[in-house]
């Protein structure tokens, strides 16, 4: 019964948002969901979804623990220095007009991160950077740009000072910044995804899909990119055989397309 519950709770959910949870790792989806449930005091998950369709904060609160709004300014530095340092200066040389996505963006230190290198470097202004994620509430978060001093402890010097101001405990992006970036709604998993790409970044994400969804997923990723453009993954998300994508890896977890 606890089974045939969650899976009825699954179809329910995919018929009202589009959001198929059956393409999320089964295990580690229902012990999240399951724990939210039982803190909001519903004894079963049809009991959790009518609750949801009625009360937007709690509907909010399960895209939340859904999709992990876990993220940093500069997370894994060394990663990014590699990114500002040797694959932008490189796309740079030939062309100044790039055009990027920070896809499953959450709430917007990633591509935030990206406009202040993107600045440093000189071309934010002729750059596009579109950043997606399927959370509402992490959209606006994303959008409203005040993030606590624990995001920010990897940032460079530099880089904070130029483009963040403080208040107290907390600190605020660059209104230049917030106007680079075009925040929209998105499902990777059912939207047709834009192409010329030169490059995609989708962090920290990959981990939570089935080997099926993965591989759906670096088959569009790949249709998205131009020729030469770069595919930049979280750390725990290495493509073991980027070829079947028509990728190769340039660097660790940076892959080009053939």
């Amino acid at each position: 019964m606890e089974d045939q519950d969650f899976l009825g709770f699954i179809k329910k959910v995919k018929d009202y948002t589009s959001i198929d949870l059956a393409q999320y790792k089964e295990a580690q989806m229902k012990r999240r969901l399951t724990t939210l449930r039982m803190k909001k005091g519903y004894n079963t998950f049809a009991a959790f979804f009518d609750a949801m369709t009625k009360d937007k904060a709690l509907f909010y609160e399960f895209l939340d623990r859904m999709t992990i709004n876990v993220s940093e300014f500069w997370r894994n530095p060394n990663r990014w220095e590699v990114l500002e340092q040797r694959f932008l200066p490189e796309m740079i040389r030939k062309s100044r007009r790039l055009k990027c996505w920070s896809a499953a963006c959450s709430t917007g230190e990633e591509p935030y991160t990206l406009s202040m290198i993107l600045a440093e470097l000189g071309v934010l202004g002729e750059s596009s950077v579109t950043a997606t994620d399927i959370d509402d509430g992490a959209l606006e978060k994303a959008r409203h740009a005040v993030y606590s001093d624990r995001s920010i402890r990897d940032v460079p010097a530099k880089y904070l000072q130029k483009y963040y101001t403080q208040d107290n405990m907390t600190y605020k992006i660059a209104d230049s910044l917030k106007r680079s970036i075009k925040f929209q709604k998105g499902n990777l998993l059912t939207d047709r995804f834009e192409i010329g790409y030169d490059l995609i970044i989708c962090r920290n994400v990959m981990i939570y899909f089935t080997e099926e969804a993965k591989h759906l997923l670096y088959q569009k990723f790949a249709g998205a990119l131009r020729p030469g453009g770069i595919l930049f993954v979280g750390s725990t998300e290495q493509i073991f055989n980027p070829g079947q994508y028509g990728m190769e890896s340039a660097e660790t977890f940076f892959y080009r397309k053939m």
